[in-house]
């Protein structure tokens, strides 16, 4: 935030921005899945128009489309020419995220395969997901502009993480970023160059009791908000139901009705109403802000579902069974890296049949949430007997850190062939965001 000077003629506060990526160009930018945009051309959709100018957001993509997601509409597919992203600050996001990934993935030190086919619960339809490290080289660390942490594919299967990113969530028991030094150390083709090596061979300083925090407490709270979303998932299809049958329906009335027919839990009745309706604005807002609705106020949501879409809503990624299951396995992985002290990092036979109906969907909520509470005793009981440190040996973590970010300036100054010596990519030049 920087102020005008006094005498200036601009009063007030104004916020500035350094950045340092290429130029922005809606039409250029990439489109994650998730990307709220607008389209550029009429579309006929069987008899109805589809207008310029809607708005909708991205969930599938091919060669050469992509699938929208239309307020009001459903899903339509686009050419990538047809499309713009909705906000500018998107747009300039997606901007620097290609430029990252395009001058730094020949940076990448360690790659390694993580998800389903490390765990031993893949089959025919899994899809090969790739986290790992890359090291910034040294233009890139000595400038004005704050260089990228994070280096993410357009579909979002390849993750690397910026090497002081990935020490710092190490030391704090991050399960992804262990799971993947461990999966790293298995793979000897995923260590790219010696400094992601050296990496790989710290990974046991990273390794401590927080494991039962950040792995097995962490899953057990998210599967009971799981369940906790998975009922106002249910609420929304009921109250869109509704909306479809009677669009004068008033959000006051909804909000009787969702409290008496779902038995809301609440102190009073009066108190449960005041849920009800507070639900159904959380509702209507959340709808507003991924772009299916046309504005945050009842009567969208009601048009919305007078409009007949909402059968196509798709189910949030946060409700989908590959969360449940993952986060048992989190679980079951705790309890056993507590007790032996080693990152059993394949499913136990005994347990796989069971994660893969999990994962199919085939296990209704109820059923995982009482498997994951039938495992907190042993959870806790690992804790208490558990032989591995503390916390985590941040001395050993700084070394290594301190080894890479040498080695890389090193090379740089050296002149030495490859991206960290000449061959190195230009470090982004610092400007004002207008």
């Amino acid at each position: 935030m920087w102020l005008a000077p006094r005498g200036s003629d601009k009063l007030g506060p104004m916020s500035r921005r350094l950045s340092g990526m290429g130029d922005v160009d809606p039409l250029a930018v990439p489109l994650p899945h998730g990307t709220e945009v607008t389209t550029r051309v009429d579309r006929t959709l069987g008899e109805r128009l589809v207008p310029q100018g809607a708005l909708g957001r991205v969930v599938g993509s091919g060669d050469g489309f992509f699938d929208v997601l239309v307020v009001g509409v459903g899903t339509v597919r686009y050419s990538r020419e047809e499309l713009v992203p909705r906000k500018v600050g998107q747009v300039r996001y997606a901007r620097r995220r290609e430029d990252a990934w395009s001058l730094l993935l020949p940076c990448v030190v360690v790659d390694a395969v993580v998800g389903s086919r490390t765990w031993g619960l893949s089959d025919e339809t899994s899809d090969e997901d790739r986290r790992g490290v890359f090291v910034l080289p040294f233009p890139f660390t000595s400038g004005l502009v704050e260089p990228p942490q994070d280096l993410v594919s357009e579909d979002g299967s390849r993750t690397y993480w910026e090497m002081g990113k990935a020490i710092r969530q190490a030391l704090r028991a991050d399960p992804n970023t262990l799971e993947m030094l461990f999966a790293a150390a298995s793979q000897p083709a995923s260590e790219k160059d010696p400094m992601g090596r050296w990496l790989v061979e710290a990974r046991d300083a990273f390794v401590s009791v927080e494991i039962h925090a950040s792995f097995g407490r962490y899953a057990l709270s998210q599967l009971s908000r799981l369940s906790h979303d998975t009922r106002l998932a249910e609420h929304r299809a009921i109250v869109l139901g509704w909306l479809r049958d009677d669009p004068t329906l008033a959000l006051d009335e909804a909000a009787a009705r969702l409290a008496k027919e779902t038995h809301i839990v609440a102190p009073t009745p009066e108190d449960a109403l005041l849920r009800a309706r507070e639900y159904l604005k959380q509702l209507y807002r959340s709808m507003a802000d991924q772009g299916l609705l046309e504005g945050r106020e009842w009567t969208a949501l009601a048009a919305y579902a007078r409009a007949g879409e909402s059968a196509s809503l798709p189910t949030p990624r946060e409700l989908r069974p590959k969360n449940a299951y993952n986060l048992v396995r989190l679980i079951d992985l705790s309890i056993r890296w507590l007790r032996t002290g080693e990152p059993e990092l394949r499913v136990r036979d005994e347990l796989r049949p069971m994660l893969l109906d999990i994962k199919k969907g085939r296990v209704p909520l109820a059923e995982v949430i009482t498997l994951a509470e039938s495992l907190t005793p042993e959870l806790e009981a690992a804790r208490r007997e558990s032989k591995l440190p503390r916390r985590a040996d941040v001395r050993r973590a700084e070394v290594a850190l301190r080894k890479v970010r040498e080695e890389a300036a090193r090379r740089f100054f050296e002149g030495r062939e490859g991206p960290f010596g000449k061959d190195a990519p230009t470090a982004p030049e610092a400007r004002w965001d207008e």
